[in-house]
């Protein structure tokens, strides 16, 4: 059984009268510890994809299972506990509160898990070791998107789940992001699921899933993924 598998997963949305298809009989594994990127256009289903993945949003019919579990099945209860323990989540925008340190805005995800880890060693992990005690305000996006990701990682997730985490970054910002991600991978065993719009990122990914029209039109194991330093895009 693969660490990730989603089987004939579909997620139609009600709007008025009319039934909007997100996503329409999707079907991929993933396995522990890979650096996935899923590619795909705007309006592709990539999004959805990861809310129904996160458990934020349910899926109308199919099978979504992590960690031989069925999150599909789950109860609202049930996935406000896997939302809480199971899974991290970094977004395009960091979501930091303004009037906490970056240390502090790490132990507050901490606060609410079960086995999470320290978050000054985590804040060390990802580079800013000296600006723990900065308020965002003071902190670059690079930065401030570094402790979202130490935030999300310090609740010692199963998941880390990124949607669009360079888009608010510079160049060079959003390679210092990927590598971070890329190694973060590597050095934990984290699974972790990148969504982008950006082609040029599967050359750093182990799996890619590609996402066309609600579906996995085509997904790549690549044998030999690149350092997100030799991007260009």
């Amino acid at each position: 059984m693969a660490f990730v598998e989603f089987r004939d997963v579909s997620k139609i949305y009600q709007m008025g009268e009319v039934e909007v298809a997100a996503v329409s009989g999707m079907s991929f594994d993933i396995e522990q510890g890979e650096f996935v990127v899923v590619v795909g256009p705007s309006g592709a289903g990539k999004t959805t994809l990861l809310n129904m993945l996160g458990g934020m949003d349910s899926c109308t019919s199919g099978t979504i299972m992590l960690d031989g579990r069925e999150v599909s099945a789950f109860s609202e209860k049930e996935l406000t506990y896997y939302r809480r323990y199971d899974i991290g989540f970094v977004f395009q925008f960091y979501n930091l509160v303004q009037n906490l340190t970056a240390k502090e805005n790490v132990e507050l995800a901490s606060q609410i898990c079960k086995d999470p880890l320290d978050a000054a060693e985590v804040l060390a992990q990802v580079g800013l070791a000296k600006r723990m005690d900065n308020f965002p305000a003071q902190l670059s996006g690079g930065e401030q998107q570094r402790v979202a990701i130490a935030r999300a990682l310090a609740k010692n997730p199963k998941l880390l789940l990124c949607d669009e985490p360079t888009g608010a970054l510079d160049y060079n910002t959003g390679k210092a992001i990927l590598r971070l991600l890329q190694e973060t991978c590597a050095n934990t065993g984290k699974t972790v699921v990148l969504i982008t719009h950006n082609s040029a990122f599967t050359a750093i990914a182990d799996r890619v899933i590609h996402v066309r029209e609600g579906r996995a039109a085509d997904i790549q194991v690549n044998a030999h993924p690149v350092s997100a330093d030799t991007l260009e895009w």
